[in-house]
């Protein structure tokens, strides 16, 4: 008898041929995560089981690992006599503070004597037999008892960590993540790789119009979403010169949107440089002036790559129940600037005329600077067990 992790993959399991796949996938993300410790991992397409001494280190690192639908710690047992489950599940639940309980069962092993009905009806009996003043109850119980049956071996357990679900990091592909310092982008960056893309990063710095604090914050917020994944890529955009040639160049009410079209432009060519599949990024639709659908549209019609928008139908409300969830919301709210809230206008214009932008955009070489500023990207890596390494570099 031992203890012993045992996962359930959940939505992977719907995958039928390409099963496989992801929890391959699965299991060399959690191979990753668990990196420096001592324990060992094996794998089937129902389950996966790790065993190791630091249990508890080990469950919540699991937690927010994407993929896994539910964790629990469990007691293995090698001998499968009836008898045998019935004493180790009374030891069992006999740890926990209860006084109403159940039993359910799981018979894998088809070729197991006794069906699940039958398991779970003499295995209650015995703990109603040998506990005073407990009573089984079906709808509410406070304990409940999962006896998982196995070819294995028999696994019973009284508790089950719920898990992130959906699918694993990289099954796919890659995504760049425009992140800005604010609430909405490392939000849009944690649901993008709940659904199996990994992401790399872009930063647009404005010096001296934004300060190191403002990139420091970015990179912390990066740095909080690798609990998420293994390292994340940033790439520092050199911002400065486009932003000042288009104000010098622009009315004020285009400012953004001539901005966010620059933007797309560069995050295209970053993207393509880089592998990845489509940009994502932290606009809600109607959330500020360039995120209505005339803005959007506007914006978008400059680059061929798809645009996914994970927070495009929350209101703000929801998306800051989540940054608070994943621990980005106290960083996103620190009060320094990024670019583009340095130059907003005081009525920007919420229903852009392409033809306007077009004529504007002609007004100065912004493919020039687009090409000065690929050459001068700075690109980090940060992961969340690098902490000394990330005061140097700041």
């Amino acid at each position: 008898m031992q203890k012993i992790i045992m996962i359930k993959y959940g939505e992977l399991t719907t995958k039928k041929g390409n099963r496989n796949v992801f929890i391959n996938t699965l299991y060399n993300n959690i191979v990753k995560k668990l990196e420096g410790m001592d324990y060992t991992i094996s794998k089937d397409r129902v389950r996966m089981y790790i065993e190791t001494k630091e249990i508890d280190k080990c469950v919540s690192i699991l937690k927010n690992v994407f993929g896994i639908h539910g964790i629990v710690v469990a007691l293995k047992l090698e001998n499968k006599d009836i008898d045998n489950i019935k004493e180790e599940s009374l030891n069992l639940i006999n740890k926990e503070n209860y006084k109403t309980f159940k039993v359910t069962t799981n018979r894998a092993d088809k070729n197991y004597p006794m069906d699940s009905m039958e398991i779970s009806k003499v295995v209650g009996g015995y703990i109603l037999k040998n506990s005073k003043e407990k009573t089984v109850d079906v709808h509410n119980p406070d304990v409940t008892l999962h006896i998982d049956l196995r070819c294995e071996g028999c696994f019973i357990y009284t508790n089950e960590h719920i898990g992130s679900s959906g699918y694993p990091v990289g099954i796919q592909g890659k995504g760049l993540l425009m992140l800005s310092g604010g609430i909405d982008s490392p939000v849009s960056g944690y649901l993008a790789m709940k659904r199996g893309i990994s992401i790399e990063c872009i930063y647009f710095e404005s010096p001296p119009h934004t300060s190191i604090e403002a990139k420091n914050k970015v990179i912390s917020l990066a740095q909080i979403l690798c609990n998420y994944t293994d390292k994340i890529k940033i790439h520092i955009i050199p911002f400065t010169k486009m932003q000042e040639e288009i104000y010098k160049n622009n009315a004020s009410s285009y400012m953004i949107t001539i901005m966010r079209r620059m933007m797309y432009r560069i995050s295209e060519r970053v993207a393509n440089i880089n592998n990845c599949k489509v940009i994502i990024n932290g606009e809600s639709i109607g959330q500020v002036a360039s995120q209505t659908l005339d803005s959007m549209r506007v914006i978008n019609k400059v680059i061929k790559t798809p645009v996914i928008r994970p927070v495009a139908c929350l209101d703000k409300l929801e998306i800051i129940d989540i940054a608070k969830k994943i621990n980005t919301y106290e960083t996103s709210i620190l009060p320094f600037e990024d670019c583009c809230t340095i130059f907003l206008p005081k009525h920007p214009v919420i229903n852009p005329n392409e033809q306007t932008c077009i004529n504007i955009e002609n007004s100065f070489d912004y493919d020039k600077i687009i090409d000065e500023i690929i050459d001068n990207i700075e690109t980090i890596t940060v992961s969340n067990k690098d902490d000394e390494n990330l005061l140097e570099l700041l």
